[in-house]
C-alpha cells in the first residue's frame, strides 16, 4: 500500500484537525505518517511499539506543525496515555489472542467521545504472521462488549494477504447528559 492508501483507510474518521491521538503498534510509522497528514498542525501524536529500531526513523521524521513524539511499549500494558481525542490500531491488535484487556485500556486513554479507529485484515483465521485477524461483523461485536459505541465500516481494499483490509471506527461513549431531572423545586416555594 501506497501513503494515499492509508490516509484512505483513516480519513472518513477524522472529523476535525489537531488534537492528542496515539498509533498503538506503529511499527516504522506509515499509519502515523498518514494520520499526522489528516490532523495537521497542532496535532500531537504518540506513536507507540515495542520496537525502538522501527521507531528510530520516525522519530527523525519532521511534520511541519505536528508533534510526533514516540514511546517504546508495549500497548498490552499500562502506557501512561489519557484524555486522548484518538487511537489508531492498525494491523496490530491482531497479535493480541484476548482482545477484551486491551481494549479496556484503550478506552481508559480515550476522553469521552474520543475515537479509536482499527485497520484489519478482513478474516477471523490467521496465520503465522497475521494471527488472530477479525472481520468487521466480529468487531462490531468486540467493540460493543468493550463499551465503544457507534461502531461504523469506514472502508474495504482487496489485499493480497487474507483477501482484504477494512477500516472502522468505534467512539468512546459520552457520559450521560443528566437530562430528565430538569430543576428541583424548593420545598419552601408556595408557602407563604
Amino acid at each position: 500500500m501506497n501513503h494515499a492508501d492509508l490516509v484512505a483507510l483513516l480519513q472518513d474518521a477524522i472529523t476535525e484537525r489537531g488534537g492528542r491521538w496515539a498509533d498503538l503498534g506503529a511499527g516504522e510509522g506509515a499509519f502515523t505518517l498518514a494520520l499526522a497528514d489528516l490532523l495537521g498542525p497542532g496535532a500531537h501524536i504518540t506513536a507507540v511499539d515495542r520496537d525502538a529500531g522501527a521507531l528510530r526513523n520516525l522519530a527523525s521524521e519532521r511534520f511541519p506543525g505536528v508533534k510526533v513524539e514516540t514511546k517504546v511499549g508495549d500497548f498490552t500494558r499500562p502506557l501512561g496515555l489519557s484524555n486522548l481525542d484518538g487511537v489508531v490500531m492498525a494491523n496490530s491488535l491482531h497479535f493480541v489472542r484476548d482482545k477484551a484487556p486491551v481494549l479496556a485500556s484503550v478506552r481508559s486513554m480515550l476522553r469521552p467521545g474520543g475515537k479509536l479507529i482499527v485497520v484489519e485484515y478482513g478474516s477471523d483465521r490467521g496465520n503465522p504472521w497475521v494471527p488472530h485477524p477479525f472481520t468487521y461483523e466480529r468487531w462490531e461485536r468486540m467493540a460493543a462488549q468493550a463499551g465503544f459505541e457507534k461502531t461504523r465500516l469506514l472502508r474495504t481494499i482487496p489485499s493480497r494477504h487474507l483477501g482484504s483490509m477494512y477500516s472502522a471506527v468505534s467512539a468512546n461513549p459520552l457520559p450521560p447528559s443528566g437530562g430528565g431531572l430538569g430543576r428541583i423545586p424548593s420545598p419552601h416555594r408556595g408557602e407563604g
